[in-house]
């Protein structure tokens, strides 16, 4: 396969992405035929996914809007993928315009692609570097500086838990996290439940595991513990169009089916 300019030297083309296929779920152009097969197949597993995948964007755009509106004007995107309408800079910035974003992601398309995309605006920057290396992650220079003045920090960890495998200990990751932010921060977090879907979540399981990235679906208690250390704002853990919805009518008869569950916490 030739390979685009966007995409850079050394990515192996022949094996599917995690962060391309959810830019085909969304609706993207970054991505390639052996992503769109994985996705193909997914969604014959799985009808839903590409609402679900829809579903987990609005919450981010929702929970980016109560946090500026809270009046947190920076953001730190952990496992931010490859950038779509709607980033969070851009949603951010339409309530606070000063708003500063660090994106963060491991895999260096989505990086690569993010770096041309911001390579203009002073405001934003691109990390790359794994959640799983925390304490890394944590210490670059432009995770610090967005610490340094001590103002709250809204930490997304959007659809990117449930790439952690258990024996990774999310829930000591997720408390590094917690200990470096400011009074006043929020952690925006979504998660791929078990208790959605339970009939189908071992195949959607067995099909990421064809990727460099598996999949590890979690109970309800195991993501609440996640926030620990937070204080949830209403309506807490809840499925995905469940958080805040613009309106009622948009959550449907049956949220369970979108099969994740997100909350807001903040920070004492």
């Amino acid at each position: 396969m030739r390979r685009p300019n966007w995409v850079p030297e050394g990515t192996d083309l022949d094996k599917p992405n995690a962060a391309r296929v959810y830019d085909y779920y969304l609706g993207g152009s970054h991505n390639f035929e052996v992503d769109r097969e994985m996705a193909r197949k997914a969604i014959a597993l799985w009808p839903e996914l590409p609402q679900i995948m829809r579903s987990n964007r609005a919450f981010l755009r929702r929970a980016v809007q109560f946090a500026a509106e809270r009046g947190i004007g920076r953001f730190l995107d952990i496992g931010s993928g490859i950038p779509t309408f709607n980033s969070v800079h851009e949603i951010a910035r339409a309530i606070r315009p000063e708003a500063q974003v660090v994106y963060v992601d491991r895999d260096p398309v989505a990086v690569a692609h993010s770096r041309l995309l911001l390579e203009d605006d002073p405001g934003s920057s691109v990390v790359q570097a794994d959640l799983r290396d925390v304490e890394d992650l944590m210490s670059r220079p432009e995770v610090t500086a967005l610490l340094a003045a001590g103002e709250p920090v809204a930490v997304l960890l959007v659809a990117v838990m449930h790439f952690v495998e258990d024996a990774e200990d999310p829930w000591k990751l997720v408390a590094v996290i917690r200990d470096a932010l400011p009074p006043g921060s929020a952690l925006v977090l979504s998660h791929a439940s078990l208790e959605s879907r339970p009939d189908q979540a071992e195949d959607h399981q067995r099909l990421y595991r064809m990727t460099p990235t598996p999949l590890t679906m979690r109970t309800r208690e195991q993501i609440a513990a996640m926030f620990e250390g937070f204080e949830l704002v209403e309506p807490g853990i809840v499925h995905l169009p469940q958080w805040r919805p613009e309106q009622p009518g948009t959550v449907g008869e049956h949220p369970e089916r979108i099969a994740g569950v997100a909350g807001v916490g903040l920070r004492p």
